[in-house]
């Protein structure tokens, strides 16, 4: 059992970062776009801006937003 655990921990780590990229890919041109302005301002500004832009944003980086509780 431990073998298990020692060889699945690192795997779940690894499908994790490689799903937060690809939500921060879906909404890279979003934010590109409509959030030049602020992308050096941090991450909550970026994402506040991406929100007050919902409607405009592709149909990926929306998905995205709901799938994080945005």
């Amino acid at each position: 059992m431990t073998r298990f655990l020692i060889a699945f921990i690192p795997l779940v780590l690894v499908v994790s970062v490689a799903l937060a990229q690809q939500g921060r890919d879906a909404c890279t041109r979003d934010a590109s776009r409509f959030c030049r302005a602020h992308l050096n301002e941090g991450d909550q500004v970026v994402l506040a801006c991406l929100k007050q832009n919902r409607g405009r944003l592709s149909k990926a980086c929306q998905q995205t937003l709901i799938d994080h509780g945005q």
